[in-house]
């Protein structure tokens, strides 16, 4: 596990703010997904939810394993920006995955299989299909 950069999770009053906001404000694919994510219902695994890290906020962390879940909705198709996030996130030593909205509202079994298989270190090379990001520093066996 990484020794995490002290900045990237010091809290500041507006990435707090905001994601209390977004807290408040999830979509149902957000909501569906962290009934299924929360009080560690995957196999032990501990999320959290839109947690501020850097600039950015991360729709789901693992911190165990450094894997951050996003869901994303149609206004990420194609957009340069989550590019430059993922790889932002990648080099702070975070894996990311990330789903469509219809993909948890209408696959969540699967969904959840994708993110056990990063969790147990089956799924560890960057995958364009399954939309996984690994760390740059991604230690293959990093799930307890």
């Amino acid at each position: 596990m990484r020794n995490p950069d002290k900045s990237l999770t010091k809290r500041t009053q507006r990435g707090t703010s905001l994601a209390r906001q977004l807290r408040h404000d999830e979509t149902e694919a957000e909501f569906r997904l962290w009934v299924d994510l929360r009080n560690r219902r995957l196999n032990g695994y501990k999320f959290s939810r839109q947690i501020p890290l850097g600039p950015y906020i991360a729709d789901f962390v693992c911190r165990q394993n450094n894997l951050i879940v996003e869901v994303d909705g149609s206004q990420h198709a194609e957009n340069p920006m989550d590019e430059l996030r993922t790889d932002w996130l990648n080099r702070q030593g975070y894996a990311v995955l990330r789903f469509w909205n219809n993909e948890v509202l209408t696959e969540r079994r699967s969904v959840l299989e994708t993110i056990l298989a990063v969790l147990e270190g089956r799924i560890v090379e960057r995958c364009d299909s399954t939309r996984f990001y690994p760390a740059r520093n991604h230690n293959k066996g990093t799930a307890s």
